[in-house]
């Protein structure tokens, strides 16, 4: 076919393709995530509260100060601040998009233009893609259709919003194959998909750069020249982390990895057909939900019925071009091999088990932690074969392709139907604001709007998106990154600093310091408790709680759902498991519980002669305080447990009966 006719044709293609996805985005999604005026659904969050992440690491950023490099909110992680690129608030549409919500003013959200773009990408490229395996228009438009319902895709949009762009595997993809076919190695789209993908999220990087390495190392071995495909890709490297300086991803120590959790979120060996989403969404008629175990979750990769019962025929069809095709295709088959290795990670899991856990180098895990997430690098493999299906098909004689390919994507659509239904649902759920109801319902919040800052104190605070938003909403900063990547050294440090500070009484009036862990309160609280309201704040549902130290409020008076730190302030099993202990009960006799030591405790305890919960009183045998930090309680009871979140209270021998 001349030039200027594939030109033309790939152009309709495109379109058509791009169209495809529009319309399954709207089918599924409809149109009111398109009002930019319309936050609901980032605020009640989307099958889960990600969304609610992305969006509050959004709305820090357009309230911060014009920084260099771009993307930095010095709000978040404050005072270091921190890129939105590890809020997942996609970096690139944040930069891109800021000026314009400046000048429009009031909400402003693009997460479903954005999604809305990604679908129209993915069905631009997809059909490009089927187009190179695919004569005519109606076969590679029924290709396309098998990617615009990506089951992966699906599961990703508006829920982890950035890594809805799964365009950017098809479109290197298709490079890949159109460049190899016309035997050359550059080209200003890969080049472009390459850079656009850390503006997007740094998980495609090894995928979309792993296809790009597939294609230079054939051609090298093909042609025996190596200068120019070496220097194409330094370049491609060089923009690409050039982008991701100016985008602030290499800010400050935010990109140190964070957890070593490589091996926790691997590829389960049953994920092409296992077709449970997150939250329970079952994306099949007909196969039965499999067992998972640890982040198993986060690597779905279920291909569809349809897929699963073409491969094998695909493969029969096409079995005497498989060996060819293998040693044309030599890099990518290797890069697609290590990609699954890193997937399925050392810890093998299938079903419910963990099958084994090879030892790996503390080194490495705590390098390939960088992409601990390692399940989704799977993904091109993923549409690979999903294309070989198509290419098989597709080349049947005559009108029986396109018949194939009809009934296959019929049988596709039908079976992960539900999950579409399950998805269009949790849409209009989370219009309503409370998908993922707050916790934060006490009227202290509305005194706490008040102040400038919030100081996380230790560990992981209940509700923590919803406090993000909160912090967000009321120009606040906050000390949390609620972040994929931060610098824990020094989070570490800055929280000692100030626990150092109110050590000796000092509080910074505009700061509402907030504690997870009520031993860690108990002990900062004594010194500054007649500066400040302190004491315990809880959510509605009695399950989300805040320790809170609340300077110059210290006259002021809450609703019930506060307990002030005083002498009537109950005392509570510190919550603490390990392999002896369980939520602060002794397991080898359930009979002797544990609290954090802290000057309150010891004053409750001093003279103490019983527990007292639920109108039962249980005699004290022992207080054993030897192990630094711990006050160990021995009681006349048969099983403690029965204590777990209960307020205590203490008797004296003056009136112990």
């Amino acid at each position: 076919m001349p030039a200027g006719q594939v030109g033309h044709r790939n152009r309709i293609l495109f379109a058509a393709g791009a169209l495809l996805g529009i319309a399954v985005f709207l089918l599924v999604f409809g149109g009111s995530s398109l009002d930019v005026t319309n936050d609901a659904f980032c605020r009640g969050g989307y099958m889960e509260k990600d969304i609610q992440q992305h969006y509050a690491g959004w709305l820090f950023y357009r309230e911060s100060s014009a920084t260099w490099p771009l993307c930095v909110a010095d709000s978040i992680n404050a005072p270091d601040g921190l890129s939105v690129a590890y809020t997942d608030s996609i970096p690139l549409a944040a930069a891109l998009l800021r000026p314009m919500a400046a000048a429009l003013g009031g909400t402003f959200q693009y997460f479903g233009w954005f999604t809305l773009l990604c679908y129209a990408l993915q069905g631009g490229f997809g059909a490009l893609l089927c187009g190179l395996f695919a004569n005519g228009l109606a076969a590679p438009l029924l290709g396309d259709l098998l990617f615009v319902t990506s089951p992966v895709l699906l599961e990703r949009a508006f829920r982890h919003t950035s890594l809805g762009a799964q365009f950017l595997i098809l479109g290197a993809l298709y490079y890949y194959f159109k460049l190899h076919r016309e035997g050359r190695y550059a080209s200003a789209g890969l080049f472009v998909l390459n850079l656009v993908a850390i503006g997007i999220h740094p998980y495609f990087l090894p995928m979309t750069y792993a296809v790009t390495l597939a294609l230079l190392l054939e051609h090298g071995q093909r042609t025996r020249h190596w200068g120019r495909p070496a220097l194409y890709l330094a370049a491609d490297l060089g923009c690409t982390l050039g982008l991701g300086w100016c985008l602030g991803l290499f800010y400050g120590t935010a990109s140190s990895g964070g957890q070593a959790l490589y091996g926790y979120f691997s590829m389960n060996l049953n994920a092409l057909w296992n077709p449970v989403g997150v939250n329970g969404v079952c994306y099949s008629r007909v196969l039965p939900v499999l067992n998972q175990v640890n982040g198993n979750y986060d690597a779905f990769a279920y291909l569809g019925l349809g897929i699963l019962v073409a491969l094998p025929v695909a493969l029969v069809l096409d079995r005497c071009r498989w060996l060819r095709r293998l040693r044309e295709h030599w890099a990518l088959v290797v890069v697609c091999a290590i990609l699954t290795v890193f997937a399925v990670t050392n810890v093998i899991t299938a079903n419910g088990a963990t099958l084994a856990t090879l030892p790996l180098p503390e080194v490495l895990i705590r390098l390939f932690s960088i992409f601990r997430s390692s399940g989704r690098l799977f993904w091109p493999v993923y549409d690979l074969l999903m294309l070989v299906v198509f290419s098989a098909l597709a080349r049947l004689q005559g009108k029986g392709s396109v018949a194939a390919l009809a009934v296959l994507v019929a049988v596709q659509i039908w079976d992960i139907s539900p999950a579409m239904i399950q998805r269009s649902d949790a849409m209009a759920s989370a219009q309503t604001q409370e998908a993922f109801p707050s916790a934060l319902q006490s009227d202290f919040w509305e005194q706490a709007q008040n102040y400038r800052h919030i100081a996380s104190m230790d560990g992981i605070q209940d509700d923590a998106l919803h406090l993000a938003l909160f912090a967000a909403d009321n120009e606040m900063t906050t000390n949390d990154p609620f972040a994929a990547r931060y610098s824990e050294s020094q989070l570490t440090a800055q929280r000692q600093e100030l626990s150092d500070e109110l050590a000796t009484g000092t509080l910074r009036e505009d700061t509402l310091y907030l504690f997870a862990e009520e031993g860690t309160f108990l002990q900062a609280v004594e010194p500054v408790r007649s500066g400040a309201w302190c004491g315990r704040v809880t959510g509605g549902d009695g399950q989300s709680c805040w320790y809170v130290i609340a300077p110059g409020l210290q006259d002021a008076a809450f609703d019930s759902l506060c307990v002030a730190y005083d002498e009537n302030y109950p005392l509570r099993l510190a919550d603490y498991t390990d392999g002896l202990w369980n939520r602060g009960v002794l397991d080898k006799t359930k009979r002797t519980v544990c609290f954090a030591d802290a000057p309150f405790t010891r004053r409750k305890l001093e003279g103490a002669t019983a527990l007292c919960a639920g109108g039962k009183e249980y005699k004290i045998t022992n207080i054993d305080d030897h192990d630094p930090g711990w006050l160990m309680v021995t009681l006349e009871i048969e099983d403690a447990t029965v204590l777990w979140d209960q307020e205590l209270e203490t008797k004296s021998c003056r009136n112990f009966m």
